[in-house]
């Protein structure tokens, strides 16, 4: 069993819903960005935990891959999938950072049965979840799209 099967990522309600808007729009690669070295390095699946007040996973996407590098050269290369939408904004979110990340991925899911926060936590058999995201095997992953479709 691969215990990197999947990979939970934490994301705020604005940007998740900013991802749920371009996968509707007919966009199908997307990347999210983060500052620094982000996880995950490598998996087969995202889970997109929503953060509170939200506090569910709302939903899941195939890994492409992390690209780490220079901030500018990377908005260049994959600025238009992002839900940053300008170079301004861009600009704004990563604050002088010169090293970022860009989470791609692709064949984004909306569910239609999220699974609130403490499902999760009770499946996981934890009491709270990882800030920087965390992976999953597939078994887990498994279960997990189980519950929301």
């Amino acid at each position: 069993m691969n215990e990197n099967s999947a990979f939970v990522i934490m994301i705020k309600d604005k940007w998740w819903r900013e991802f749920c808007h371009r996968h509707r729009e007919g966009k199908k690669v997307h990347s999210y960005v983060q500052g620094g070295w982000a996880p995950p390095k490598s998996t087969s699946l995202i889970f997109f935990y929503v953060t509170k007040p939200v506090a569910e996973i709302a939903g899941y996407a195939e890994f492409i891959e992390r690209k780490v590098g220079a901030a500018e050269s990377l908005w260049s290369q994959h600025g238009n999938e992002s839900a940053l939408q300008t170079a301004e904004k861009y600009a704004e979110f990563i604050q002088d950072k010169q090293r970022v990340s860009f989470i791609r991925f692709k064949n984004l899911q909306e569910v239609a049965k999220p699974i609130p926060l403490k499902n999760v936590l009770m499946l996981l058999g934890v009491k709270r979840l990882a800030r920087k995201g965390f992976y999953i095997d597939k078994e887990t992953a498994d279960k997990l799209i189980a519950l929301m479709t």
